[in-house]
């Protein structure tokens, strides 16, 4: 970065919260706080709780490169409290986090842009449990949580509807399942850097995401020309759908036997995982820009409205 002749940048990297994905939060937020250091940065850990404020007021970090993930952390409530601090932060604004960690007003968006979304409705937890809601196969999931938290699928062969956790959410999203391949694209700025085909042995859940051997990534994705420039058209789309700025992940189910029209759009990540398996910095290496030099920009690119 070629900082050694001034004085570094202050840093906040948060991290940690409140929400289930704590863990994860934690180890994206621990190689990001790495790197920065590596990358000359001077670098504070913060685990996110309700002193955050107080903790900020005493920091005075000249940036934030949020690491939060989950509620709280990335649907708009931290965002709205570093705007009020007139701090700049990584990611998205506001308005775009909290659209993008509603899947269903995300839909709704996404949808109004031409974008290829499958059916799916919104019902009472009670009524999932007691019912087919929609014919199988379909996903049962939060309307409000990432990382494939708390996603019950439910095959075509079910003899009942799901028996879901008591600690469920009142109303749950009830999805059709999109069958075929799990694609993603990673947007920087106003650049899509490419498409990985992510394999795994079942379904592509919390344990496949996080665990190392979990998943295998083939990058950049050996699938037809049309279909990966959709990916990338589709990825730079989304994120201006929902009003994204810094770095977004998209994903897509593939079903290779409907041509182009089989590709569907999942949703948008706007705090991607930084994890030693996450897919953005993998895209990004792929693309030849280093861990380092992705934490860097995040930070050089934070900003807020204030």
């Amino acid at each position: 970065m070629g900082q050694s002749s001034r004085t570094p940048r202050r840093v906040a990297v948060l991290m940690g919260g409140p929400s289930a994905e704590r863990e994860v939060s934690l180890s994206s937020g621990q190689a990001c706080a790495a790197a920065l250091r590596d990358e000359g940065y001077d670098v504070i850990e913060v685990d996110a709780g309700r002193d955050l404020c107080a903790v900020l007021d005493q920091i005075k970090p000249d940036a934030v490169l949020n690491c939060l993930h989950g509620r709280w952390g990335e649907d708009g409530c931290v965002q709205g409290l570093l705007e009020w601090q007139g701090v700049p932060y990584s990611h998205s604004g506001v308005l775009a986090s909290a659209l993008a960690m509603d899947k269903q007003r995300s839909k709704e968006a996404f949808v109004a842009a031409g974008l290829p979304v499958v059916e799916s409705v919104l019902a009472p937890a009670d009524e999932v449990r007691a019912r087919h809601v929609m014919p199988p196969p379909y996903v049962v999931k939060p309307n409000n949580e990432g990382s494939s938290v708390g996603v019950y699928l439910v095959h075509g062969a079910a003899n009942g509807p799901p028996q879901l956790a008591p600690d469920m959410p009142q109303e749950v999203m009830v999805e059709a399942f999109a069958p075929g391949r799990e694609l993603t694209t990673t947007v920087i700025g106003d650049r899509a850097l490419t498409v990985t085909d992510i394999l795994t042995d079942g379904w592509y859940d919390y344990d496949a995401k996080y665990k190392p051997g979990g998943s295998r990534h083939v990058i950049p994705a050996q699938i037809p020309t049309d279909i990966f420039d959709l990916c990338m058209e589709y990825a730079l789309r989304a994120h201006a759908a929902l009003g994204c700025r810094g770095v977004s992940r998209t994903d897509y189910r593939w079903d290779e036997s409907r041509g182009a029209a089989g590709l569907i759009l999942l949703e948008t990540n706007t705090q991607p995982g930084m994890t030693a398996t996450s897919l953005s910095p993998e895209q990004a290496q792929a693309c030849g820009m280093s861990f380092g030099a992705l934490c860097a920009w995040m930070v050089e690119d934070a900003s807020c409205d204030r």
